[in-house]
């Protein structure tokens, strides 16, 4: 894991923006980094204004690149998961498939465009919902 270098002014701005806005927590993310500043409520007393306020900070890297076991939305549009309303879903979680079978259906402009699976698997989870739109490069179904 590659060293993070916390930035103490990122922090205490962070810390005073939790104090301005009345929130416990706030999360900010940059360049696949993030930092999230909670804080914890108070049980007893309120300390005194003098002391330093009690700040939990977490850091975490996100993971590097997409998931290579999912397949994608190669443009934006509007997802259908089965060919016709009230028909079966093209596939379902668990469900083995082949190379180039149909996943789901993807409408832009007017137009329904078949997502079809890069290679044979099982269908492990699938991330969108019927009838929702999608985003180019969204991920729309994990196969393994």
């Amino acid at each position: 894991m590659a060293k993070f270098d916390v930035d103490p002014a990122l922090v205490r701005k962070l810390g005073k923006l939790l104090d301005d806005t009345g929130l416990t927590e706030i999360e900010y993310s940059e360049e696949g980094r993030t930092i999230r500043v909670a804080r914890t409520p108070a049980a007893v007393a309120p300390p005194p204004a003098t002391a330093a306020p009690v700040v939990d900070i977490e850091v975490r890297t996100e993971p590097a690149g997409p998931n290579p076991d999912a397949v994608t939305a190669p443009m934006v549009g509007v997802v259908y998961l089965s060919p016709d309303p009230g028909a079966p879903a093209f596939v379902k979680v668990g469900d083995a498939v082949n190379e180039g079978q149909t996943l789901l259906l993807i409408e832009a402009m007017k137009t329904f465009n078949p997502v079809r699976a890069p290679r044979a698997g099982r269908i492990a989870r699938i991330l969108v919902a019927d009838k929702t739109p999608v985003e180019f490069g969204e991920e729309l179904v994990i196969l393994e």
